[in-house]
């Protein structure tokens, strides 16, 4: 089973769509099955079974998608490395960034990053930070920015804290927030339970969200056209925005905080792209660069 194969397999198994996986490879499907079909017959098992136009995975695919996942994992890493054997760092940089980070703050640092190291290509993925730090386990990307009190064991590198608010358009009593609507961010797990400890710690009710959505800047927008109350950090507060503010604090005195932190591996660091952009990221304030 080459790379092709591996790649055809977990195409199949990710978008469980024989024509989609056909598009994702640039082959036709009738090239695709063929070959799915050839490599059936060399392990002598059938890889899916198909019910209608869905198909599943049997045991035994399943088990050569995993074998798959592997074997592109370490081809990956061998092709990295050997194109940090040399002095200047090349091959490709996988990141992983939260939304807010790669919005504001990504793009004016690696555009100075590749000045440094033009010979480098830089792979980006965006999206929540839960979703980061899945990549990043899976050993899907190099380093990590995420936003929110992760337990990761191995290199962190603390960048900002950021107290938490609420936030409302009117004027409001904390004793009132149990019968006012809030617009509730769905998208950090560990957030979330931040807020829900504080919440418990003052009502017996549950809040009244009647909104949930996966942006703090919705939360706001929608704040702002009174439609309710919401929990945010401050970095995405505004004098301008003339909206009623309180900090979240335990009834221990200890405030609520989003913190920001860079994560990798320290085996990632062997790669001479990897080492280099740890270097250059942490040595200035990414939250305040512009």
């Amino acid at each position: 089973m080459n790379e092709k194969d591996c790649l055809m397999l977990t195409y199949i198994f990710e978008a469980q769509n024989l024509t989609r996986a056909a598009e994702l490879l640039h082959i036709t499907p009738p090239a695709l099955t063929y070959r799915l079909h050839q490599l059936e017959k060399d392990f002598g098992v059938n890889i899916i079974s198909k019910n209608g136009r869905s198909i599943e995975f049997t045991p035994e695919g399943r088990y050569l998608v995993q074998y798959a996942k592997k074997t592109l994992v370490e081809l990956r890493n061998a092709k990295d490395y050997v194109l940090n054997m040399g002095s200047e760092p090349q091959g490709t940089l996988r990141l992983g960034v939260s939304r807010v980070i790669a919005h504001y703050k990504l793009p004016p640092i690696l555009k100075e990053f590749l000045k440094l190291y033009p010979k480098v290509e830089i792979n980006v993925n965006t999206g929540i930070s839960d979703e980061i730090y899945d990549l990043l386990r899976n050993e899907d990307i190099h380093v990590g920015i995420v936003r929110g009190n992760y337990h990761w064991s191995e290199k962190k590198y603390f960048v900002k804290e950021e107290n938490v608010y609420i936030i409302s358009k009117e004027k409001f009593q904390l004793e009132n927030l149990p019968k006012i609507p809030r617009i509730n961010y769905k998208n950090n797990i560990d957030f979330s339970e931040d807020i829900n400890k504080w919440w418990y710690e003052r009502f017996s009710l549950p809040p009244l969200i009647t909104m949930q959505v996966d942006t703090f800047e919705i939360c706001k927008e929608m704040v702002k056209n009174e439609l309710g109350y919401a929990i945010i950090p401050d970095c995405f507060l505004k004098s301008e925005d003339q909206l009623q503010t309180k900090e979240l604090i335990y009834k221990s005195g200890d405030a609520i905080t989003m913190k920001t932190w860079i994560m990798y591996r320290e085996s990632a660091t062997q790669l001479a792209v990897v080492d280099k952009f740890i270097n250059y990221i942490t040595s200035f304030d990414i939250m305040e660069y512009s």
